[in-house]
């Protein structure tokens, strides 16, 4: 006589579909859930995570701190602390902004222990954005050399501009210019309401216009 075990078809789905589906074809939702499901993070799904998302990481960590050289150990950083807390994360819906936040909280953290400033914009390093890398001199290739001269002191004075806006305005500037996020995603970031991340924005828009101005309004030849 043998024995047989009471198979349901939801048990016998998942578990078909936990063996062979691969870990690429995964939503953001699934891939949490697996990382939350045991004592610790399940390793291969992480591994897919910081796949998925390193570079969006690596961008944030760019453009907050471009002239710090220890940047690789703030983004193996950020990935440390997500291992350790993603437990505590109850919408995965929510993951790439949580991760935004862990990264820009790092960074504050490390700023209060170096007590110095530090530029959110290299100087020198043309603009990432999703669609890719923007030079900052975007002078016509017919141009006359006035022009060329003109235009490269303007974007000059662009980034000192950038770079010389108070923390808290530099940091929105960078969600929301650079990384694209919403101004609902931004306020999450920052811990401020939705009307501050608003009015931070528009004051440091505000204060770039008026520190670029003069040369705005120059004529070219």
């Amino acid at each position: 006589m043998t024995s047989s075990i009471p198979l349901t078809w939801p048990r016998v789905e998942e578990t078909c579909y936990r063996v062979t589906l691969p870990l690429t074809k995964l939503s953001l939702q699934e891939l949490v859930a697996r990382c939350q499901a045991g004592r610790t993070p399940e390793r291969a799904a992480f591994t897919e995570l910081l796949r998925r998302h390193q570079a969006h990481v690596e961008r944030i960590i760019y453009h907050l701190a471009p002239d710090w050289d220890d940047r690789a150990d703030l983004v193996q950083e950020v990935w440390i602390r997500v291992y350790r807390n993603i437990h505590k994360l109850q919408d995965a819906s929510k993951f790439r902004g949580w991760l935004s936040r862990i990264a820009t909280n790092l960074f504050y953290d490390e700023l209060r222990k170096r007590k110095r400033h530090q530029p959110p914009l290299s100087l020198d390093a043309p603009l990432k954005t999703h669609d890719g890398e923007i030079s900052w001199e975007l002078a016509a290739t017919d141009a006359s050399p006035d022009d060329v001269v003109r235009t490269d002191e303007f974007y000059d004075q662009l980034r000192q501009a950038i770079a010389s806006l108070p923390e808290t305005f530099r940091t929105t500037i960078v969600l929301r210019e650079i990384e694209g996020l919403s101004y609902e995603e931004i306020a999450q970031i920052t811990g401020v309401s939705l009307g501050t991340v608003k009015s931070r924005i528009a004051r440091a828009r505000q204060r770039l216009q008026t520190e670029l101005q003069p040369h705005l309004d120059q004529p070219l030849s």
